[in-house]
């Protein structure tokens, strides 16, 4: 199958294993990379032996170019992605997919509107821990599945990230930051979700950076720093899900489990790839750890991208697409705008549950 060639546009710490990705996966073939410090850019290039480092510009006018990589912060998710769109390219976005619905739903548009394909991180799920998750539901080795619970707790990004603050602007927030891996991961093993609520608030209106090299500086909080959402799939599971930057004292929650008439599963961090996974069935008294059935353990990021760009060779659909990535974005605004009106959200969006990855598949391959 011929390669898809692919430029990426950010030049940040998580286009490393964008590149990796493309040294990896015959069908990807990343010819270009592009970012605002043109060093940075040039930089990368050279670590990677990519061909070319341009101007954003440059790399959208690129007429060889049919995936754009858009690795940028999220408040410029949306612009990037509708100006690789109206330049003719397909594109695959790190989460979420915009900071508004409003931006999300006009991307989807324009690329329905020129045949053009979206797709959005995470990825994680395709990882053989999840995978492995799924394949356990599809074969009812649970049963029903009734309900789940999410849990992604710690303290903040102050004492440790050298630049803490868009974590607590408009666009971030633990809902934001990590939500997308849990939702997605949810809506991967059981399906779309109908209807949301949630409580939300602001525990400390402001932040002092201890990390250098801003340390003494202070962070005003934008966002709702501890979030807890009831998730109501279309098929009935109930799911709980809590997402905090409070948690001073750490938690020794699950990351997610998933509850069913016959058992119960705890699923890997779906921000990860590989395991364990811990199958505990009714009436036994030990948990089992399952052996993985997929490939993909390692760190995989851009696995989803090299799907999207089998999907553009074959015609197929492709699992980690712009309309899960707007469902997943749908839901975090959801929890949020029902904890600011004390209602439930009805999702006014919704998506095809993810196809599973065929068991056996050659390593760096998609399709059999």
């Amino acid at each position: 199958m011929k390669s898809v060639k692919v430029g990426i546009i950010g030049c940040g710490n998580i286009s490393s294993i964008y590149c990796q990705a493309g040294q990896k996966f015959d069908i990807l073939d990343i010819v270009a990379v592009a970012d605002l410090d043109y060093d940075r850019a040039k930089a990368r290039a050279e670590e990677y032996q990519i061909p070319k480092a341009y101007t954003v510009e440059e790399l959208l006018a690129d007429p060889t170019i049919e995936i754009v990589i858009n690795l940028t912060i999220p408040k410029a998710h949306a612009e990037v992605c509708i100006a690789a769109l109206e330049a003719g390219k397909h594109v695959y976005v790190e989460k979420p997919l915009a900071v508004t619905r409003e931006d999300g739903q006009r991307l989807l548009h324009i690329g329905e509107e020129k045949g053009l394909l979206v797709g959005g991180a995470p990825d994680t799920f395709l990882g053989g821990g999840i995978q492995t998750c799924r394949k356990i539901i599809d074969d009812g080795v649970i049963g029903e599945v009734i309900g789940a619970t999410a849990f992604m707790l710690h303290s903040g990004h102050e004492s440790w990230h050298p630049d803490p603050a868009f974590f607590y602007q408009t666009g971030g927030g633990p809902m934001f930051d990590m939500g997308p891996y849990y939702v997605t991961a949810l809506i991967n093993l059981i399906g779309p979700i109908r209807r949301v609520t949630g409580s939300a608030r602001i525990t400390h209106a402001e932040r002092t950076i201890t990390s250098k090299p801003k340390n003494g500086q202070k962070i005003t909080v934008e966002v709702p720093t501890h979030i807890t959402g009831v998730l109501d799939f279309e098929n009935g599971a109930i799911g709980t899900m809590i997402t905090s930057f409070d948690v001073a004292g750490g938690s020794k929650l699950p990351n997610i489990e998933i509850y069913g008439s016959k058992g119960t599963i705890i699923v890997p961090d779906p921000n990860t790839f590989g395991g364990p996974v811990l199958l505990r069935k009714h009436g036994s008294q030990e948990w089992e750890e399952v052996p993985l059935t997929h490939g993909y353990t390692d760190n995989s990021r851009g696995v989803g991208v090299a799907d999207m760009a089998y999907a553009i060779r074959s015609g197929r659909s492709h699992r980690a697409n712009g309309h899960l990535a707007f469902h997943v974005l749908d839901v975090m605004h959801g929890i949020h705008d029902a904890s600011a009106s004390n209602t439930h959200y009805e999702l006014a969006s919704t998506c095809e549950q993810p196809k599973p990855l065929p068991v056996g598949l050659k390593e760096y391959t998609l399709d059999e």
